[in-house]
């Protein structure tokens, strides 16, 4: 089978779930609400323009999961998916995920957010073979730490690679669907690269490359 391979966030789904969370805690108040919006949109802004310390960032991001019980993540994601993941949902997304099922691929998600936030995601969707960053438990509980090597950026490539060492597959007739100049180290690594609804850098990039450029926003035909 051939991989085809997504990134979630403003490629499946029309918004990014990691910081939504943070704006979903925020409106909730179960954060320091100005300060905690104040540097999830920083953040937010780093990612955007590929310039993300990602280590600063999941210190940041991390320590709301270490101090609320399993019970209480289970239930606030459940209100997280009604309120914030519902709206961003890509019908086209979707058929486009159906349409690799039906050719035989491998479909898979690979995306820079925690397993906590993304895995339901992933799940709706009906993905899942996921690669997302690990978070660090113990009996039962998050940490605030992570478990090996975040997949961002080039750590996207080792979390994969390793992944195809583990399981013998490998990249022939590969895709990777992705919005984020940040995933230009797997773009490049992949036989069939695929620019979704872009962000500039990236346009361009794929532009002058020839690679596929399309939208799954907009309703479908």
């Amino acid at each position: 089978m051939a991989l085809a391979l997504f990134d979630l966030d403003n490629t499946l789904i029309g918004g990014d779930s990691d910081h939504g969370w943070g704006e979903f805690l925020v409106n909730h108040q179960i954060v320091d609400s100005a300060y905690y919006r104040r540097m999830n949109d920083e953040f937010y802004r780093d990612y955007l323009n590929g310039a993300l310390d990602m280590n600063r960032y999941l210190a940041f991001a991390l320590q709301p999961l270490a101090k609320l019980s399993p019970v209480e993540l289970t239930r606030l994601h459940a209100q997280f998916m009604e309120e914030v993941i519902a709206p961003m949902w890509l019908p086209k997304a979707e058929l486009l995920l159906q349409k690799h099922r039906e050719q035989g691929d491998l479909v898979m998600v690979i995306t820079s957010t925690n397993r906590f936030v993304v895995e339901p995601i992933c799940r709706k969707l009906g993905v899942t073979e996921l690669i997302a960053t690990e978070l660090e438990q113990r009996n039962g509980y998050f940490t605030g730490r992570v478990s090996g090597v975040p997949s961002y950026k080039e750590g996207k490539v080792v979390r994969l690679k390793a992944w195809l060492t583990e399981t013998g597959n490998n990249l022939t007739g590969s895709c990777f669907y992705s919005d984020s100049i940040n995933d230009l180290p797997l773009l490049q690594i992949v036989d069939r690269p695929v620019a979704v609804d872009p962000c500039d850098a990236l346009r361009r990039i794929a532009e002058e490359r020839g690679w596929e450029i399309i939208s799954l926003r907009g309703r479908l035909d």
